[in-house]
């Protein structure tokens, strides 16, 4: 632990012990002291002390919500003297973050109250609904929060309220899907993950893609999700569409990972973009069936191939490789490269600190390592529509866990280890930008010029 941790915790507790001890000298904890001592008080659990505290603070602001409404106090003895009047109360039950809580709702005669603290057709209040959104993008399906909830707190929520709650996010995450972008990007990544999605009476894998943006600063910002409904052109041209309808007039280069259909969308919507494969994708797909004693054999000698000075070079560099020895033992390996050619030379023509923005889309494939996690323990989707809404939940929720943590280990010394992740992608700088944006500059004046 380090001396800013020990010191936000002692902080706490002196904080704490301040407030218990204010408590203390009014008096008002005598009584409880008393009954803690004989055994009578328990504080959590069915009817324990903090369920009763919640009974008796939610009771009392219904009571004074109907007296704001009926316009005098319980017991007032002008009562008659007003138009309306108390009327009683029923009985409901609330499910709260700490178990099921009953309560008695007042009344009035012309029934017109219509109360703040405990809405009308509300069963849940604390924050119930907010703890059920975060165990969703934690990865914990409807099943097993229904579970978690029952074996936790003791409150029993259906599986068909526990949808019904996450699926009020889906118009966050329409308005997301929609919201206006940039009209200038020099970068954007491009990958996808797989999930499995119920397709009328089958399940089927299907891709998950995520865009993510590099604006003018060099931040990162996830331009949005999208299931692949169907193969090749017609997809991408309406991906490319509804960026182009949020804002999106041009884009310098596209990283992807060989997609099909992709390139031909990305001409007839941004005509001057460049297309440029994955070069890690590309390496990856190069050794799937090298021998594991030559892999690191084979790696070395892939490096003067994506290193080259330019295109010539590289071309000379596959060509020795592909008469050497490792070269004919591994002829899939030199097909791979011949056959992504055209797509992989496009990088070799700028200067370094560009080609190590450009070259690879490991920028979204972190953030799919950690989406993988949240995904692993669902057998499959009902819908493309749930498939997004975890998504985006989950990169909201991992986000903000990290920021919590760098909240944490904030006002540490410079030099201090620190321990929180940075952000994962949303916000993030990317590295070298000023360098790569002036190389960018150098390449493209005509088009980066207006936006500089």
């Amino acid at each position: 632990m380090t001396m800013i941790d020990k010191e936000v915790r002692e902080s706490r507790r002196r904080s704490q012990r301040e407030g218990v001890a204010a408590l203390e000298a009014t008096g008002a904890l005598d009584d409880l002291y008393a009954r803690i001592d004989a055994g009578d008080v328990q504080f959590d659990g069915r009817d324990g002390l903090i369920q009763q505290l919640i009974k008796a603070g939610l009771e009392r602001g219904l009571e004074a919500e109907l007296s704001g409404h009926v316009g005098y106090d319980k017991g007032d003895p002008d009562a008659s003297l007003f138009p309306n009047s108390r009327n009683g109360s029923f009985p409901k039950t609330v499910a709260t973050s700490v178990g099921d809580v009953e309560l008695s709702i007042p009344r009035d005669r012309d029934g017109t109250f219509t109360p703040m603290l405990v809405p009308k057709g509300s069963r849940r209040v604390g924050g119930l609904d907010d703890m059920i959104v975060s165990l969703y993008a934690g990865g914990m399906t409807v099943r097993d929060i229904e579970h978690h909830l029952v074996s936790t707190i003791g409150t029993e929520i259906s599986r068909e309220t526990i949808s019904k709650i996450t699926d009020e996010v889906l118009d966050e995450v329409l308005a997301w899907q929609q919201r206006p972008l940039d009209s200038f990007y020099p970068v954007i990544y491009l990958d996808a993950l797989q999930v499995k999605i119920r397709d009328g009476a089958h399940v089927r894998n299907k891709a998950a893609h995520i865009a993510v943006g590099v604006d003018m600063d060099g931040v990162k910002h996830v331009l949005g999700i999208w299931v692949q409904a169907t193969e090749g052109a017609k997809f991408w041209a309406g991906v490319c569409a509804q960026l182009a309808n949020r804002g999106v007039r041009d884009v310098l280069i596209v990283c992807c990972d060989g997609l099909t259909g992709f390139p031909e969308a990305i001409e007839a919507t941004w005509p001057d973009s460049l297309v440029q494969t994955c070069v890690v994708h590309l390496i990856r797909a190069a050794m799937r069936f090298v021998n594991y004693k030559d892999r690191k054999s084979v790696a070395a000698a892939l490096k003067p191939i994506y290193q080259a000075a330019d295109a010539d070079a590289a071309k000379l560099a596959l060509q020795e490789f592909g008469s050497s020895e490792l070269g004919r033992a591994n002829p899939h390996t030199v097909r791979v490269f011949s056959d992504a050619w055209e797509k992989f030379i496009p990088f070799l023509a700028f200067p370094p600190m560009l080609r190590r923005v450009v070259y690879t889309t490991n920028a979204i494939e972190s953030l799919n390592y950690q989406l993988r996690k949240v995904t692993k323990n669902r057998g499959h989707f009902p819908s493309d529509d749930a498939a997004v809404k975890l998504l985006w939940l989950a990169i909201c929720d991992i986000e903000d866990k990290r920021a919590r943590d760098r909240q944490k280990e904030k006002g540490r010394k410079r030099g201090e280890k620190r321990k929180a992740e940075g952000r994962i992608v949303e916000g993030q700088l990317t590295t070298n930008w000023k360098q790569a944006l002036a190389q960018l500059a150098i390449a493209y004046p005509d088009r980066i010029n207006p936006y500089l």
